[in-house]
């Protein structure tokens, strides 16, 4: 157990990095961050904001000796230097389960061989995409296997015209290239696992993307009670068969013939679970924080049906491609029961994460339609 008091070391100053912070803080906990490009969000609430290249071996290595305990809040770090200051501090999860996670043909790959239901695939490693798409067929959707999350680096295969155009997009990238799934639902399980082997599974989430961004996460999610035993088995089996310690997201797909098949791991907090701070007897923040430090695990038990709404820099008032106002935060402060989050970043852009806010009702029904009506007042 590495107790309240001593000092938490965050990789990643995000959004996600600020959220650990406060709730490491919350325990009692002292928290540095590392982060490239500072001031970050992370930092300016973190007790020390270290900023240098993450390749920087030895800017790594004096921040790691300061700290007691090292975690990460995203997966596009390279895996090599941390491997290199694992000795240092224990580091969770680790550098093992983010090379897999951070490289889509990796985790697929992973998938397979240890035979979890997944999305068919086939690869393209040397940037020619048309074998590929040839095996899996069309409708198929065409992935870089490096850096791609809130829908970067993707593409819908239908048509010749498509293939064209994707070719020369992905020419010489490596890829991967799915099959179309058909989906009812699309759900996340966040699961938790500490050092000690204990597991938590938070309640599964109902996620509703738009642009390929997430856009509402509603707990619980609206699907049948054998779905959402198998999502949590399938959380616990990865989660173990992995060895995170830390939390472990994991996005899947509910077919249309109630198939569950899983589409995507990030072995961190997530965005999904950003309803869990306010619904949530623990949030995913703090959970983590418990388990990379060995403590016991929270409960995870709803506190009231959920709804999550992301907060993008679409939602800014914008005139020629310029700032010109806020959005209405008055519209959810008045709600009783609903909570804002603003994540400190000073600039908005389209597409951005700028913060989030829920609702919580005792009828899911009537918390969607509420921070629908309010995303629309912003």
């Amino acid at each position: 157990m590495i107790p309240p008091g001593k000092t938490l070391g965050i990789l990643g100053g995000g959004q996600l990095g600020r959220m650990l912070a406060q709730a490491a803080q919350s325990l009692g906990y002292r928290v540095h961050v590392f982060e490239p490009a500072g001031p970050c969000p992370a930092g300016a609430v973190a007790d020390k904001e270290v900023n240098a290249a993450y390749d920087d071996i030895a800017a790594l290595t004096t921040f790691a000796r300061a700290c007691d305990v090292l975690t990460y809040e995203f997966e596009n770090i390279p895996s090599a230097p941390l491997a290199a200051i694992a000795g240092l501090a224990p580091l969770y999860p680790r550098a093992e389960v983010l090379h897999i996670c951070q490289n889509r043909q990796r985790e697929k790959a992973w998938l397979r061989a240890n035979n979890f239901p997944h999305v068919r695939y086939a690869e393209a490693l040397d940037g020619d995409i048309a074998p590929a798409i040839a095996v899996v067929g069309r409708p198929c959707v065409v992935k870089t296997a490096d850096f791609g999350y809130d829908g970067k680096g993707q593409m819908k295969i239908a048509s010749d015209a498509d293939l064209e155009q994707a070719a020369a997009i992905f020419r010489g990238r490596r890829c991967v290239v799915e099959r179309w799934v058909d989906f009812s639902r699309e759900i996340s399980a966040i699961v938790a696992r500490s050092s000690t082997g204990e597991t938590k599974v938070f309640p599964i989430a109902e996620n509703i993307h738009t642009r390929h961004i997430l856009d509402f996460s509603i707990v619980p999610a609206r699907v049948s009670p054998p779905v959402t035993h198998e999502a949590e088995t399938l959380a616990v089996a990865l989660a173990e068969k992995i060895g995170v310690v830390g939390l472990l997201a994991v996005e899947m797909f509910v077919t249309t013939g109630g198939e569950v098949l899983v589409n995507e791991l990030a072995p961190r907090p997530h965005n999904s679970g950003h309803w869990s701070l306010d619904g949530c007897e623990t949030s995913q923040f703090e959970q983590h924080v418990r388990a990379v430090c060995g403590l016991p695990l929270g409960e995870v038990t709803v506190r009231e049906p959920t709804v999550m709404v992301n907060i993008l820099g679409d939602a800014w008032r914008w005139q020629e491609g310029r700032v010109i106002g806020d959005p209405s935060w008055g519209a959810i402060l008045a709600a009783p029961r609903a909570k804002l989050h603003l994540y400190g970043k000073t600039e908005p852009r389209p597409g951005r994460k700028m913060g989030h806010f829920t609702v919580r009702d005792a009828d899911i029904a009537t918390a969607l339609t509420r921070a629908q009506e309010l995303k629309q007042k912003l």
